[in-house]
């Protein structure tokens, strides 16, 4: 017999049993990253966000499981669902809470549902994950349940009862670069000499630009880091969910896996871009600045990191969710996938016709990208 359980602290499960399941070393799905977002108040109801874990046990021992949250709204989720919160609102539901299998304020694609390695019992530990929240949502009269950014193999578990939606990102890949020099070559002319006069335009500005890992810097540079965050985010009317405290929980417990591409004036931090990396990825996060130069993003968020990936022989370079400007530096368009169930059968129906229509453009707006490659053509 296999048991499901559900919890509202991912610590109330072993983080060596958590880990165990995970496939590969992709950071956002570690216990010590989610644990570092409910231990530091990122996680918090009023914003939204209450944990609700699952777990699937057989005979008392942990072999599968999922990163489950309760939402009381869908910031923070970066797969937007407000049109049909709206809709079904307006029709007298009730559209929160709803169930999310997501990592928090993550657009990174990774896996969703742990079952450990791809044994022959890994296909049907997914289904059974999936079931279990769907099941989940009708004993709790929820309105949904929302799975995002899945994996390939993740995507095969969900059923046609199930809505598929899919996006772009913008993926930088290596080709066996020896450096950056020589990915510029492999750029057509047009792209190659802007990102050169980009570059030489940064370099104008007299800063101290490089790399550094986390456990490089000080708790006070870390304090400067999370400043530089949360004023930038405060500057667009958004709202910063990443706390100090869980700042400096990054530098203490994952070190130089984490990885900020620093701009310093006077030995000053005044621009920042905050990174994870795993044995193949390097993921762009958060970036801030307190001052407002010419191509310094560019530099920062992208240049910086596609020369790190270089030297440390990273298969993958992912920066961010949206931004067609980034097709132009190098990146190229990636499909990501989600899934979504919706109880109401009706409600579900007119939810997948509208998908249709999505799905349709999505396809051609992907076509279109790929037809305006930055690369040389052979």
């Amino acid at each position: 017999m296999i048991e499901a359980r559900f919890y509202d602290s991912i610590d109330d499960i072993p983080a060596s049993a958590w880990d165990a399941l995970r496939p590969d070393d992709n950071p956002f799905l570690s216990h010590a990253f989610l644990a570092g977002l409910e231990r530091t108040g990122c996680i918090r109801p009023e914003w939204g966000w209450q944990a609700h874990h699952l777990g699937l046990y057989r005979k008392g021992t942990l072999i599968a499981a999922a990163p489950l949250y309760l939402k009381g709204n869908s910031h923070g989720e970066f797969v937007f669902d407000w049109s049909w919160a709206s809709a079904w609102e307006q029709a007298g539901g009730q559209y929160y809470p709803k169930l999310l299998n997501a990592v928090p304020y993550s657009p990174v694609t990774g896996p969703r549902l742990l079952v450990g390695t791809d044994g022959t019992e890994a296909a049907e530990l997914r289904k059974l994950l999936v079931d279990a929240m769907q099941q989940q949502a009708q004993r709790l009269e929820l309105s949904s349940v929302h799975a995002n950014f899945l994996t390939e193999a993740d995507v095969d578990a969900f059923d046609d009862h199930w809505m598929a939606r899919s996006d772009v990102q913008f993926h930088w890949h290596n080709q066996g670069y020896a450096d950056f020099e020589a990915f510029l070559a492999a750029l057509n002319h047009k792209k190659r000499k802007n990102i050169r006069h980009e570059r030489k335009r940064v370099a104008s500005h007299g800063l101290d630009i490089g790399m550094a890992g986390g456990a490089e810097l000080s708790a006070r540079e870390w304090r400067r880091v999370h400043a530089l965050y949360t004023d930038t985010f405060d500057a667009k009317g958004n709202h910063a969910a990443l706390t100090e405290a869980f700042f400096q929980y990054l530098r203490k417990e994952f070190g130089n896996a984490v990885q900020l591409a620093l701009a310093r004036q006077g030995g000053e931090i005044v621009a920042v871009a905050l990174m994870l990396r795993s044995a193949s990825t390097l993921y762009g996060r958060y970036w801030g600045a307190s001052v407002n130069l010419p191509d310094l993003h560019f530099e920062l968020c992208y240049y910086q990191g596609i020369e790190y990936a270089i030297a440390q022989g990273l298969q993958r370079f992912e920066p961010g969710a949206q931004g067609e400007h980034k097709l132009a530096r190098g990146f190229l368009p990636t499909r990501t996938h989600s899934r979504h169930y919706l109880v109401h059968e009706g409600f579900r129906s007119a939810v997948r016709r509208a998908l249709a229509h999505e799905c349709e453009s999505m396809d051609a707006y992907a076509d279109e990208l790929l037809d305006h490659s930055p690369y040389a053509r052979p």
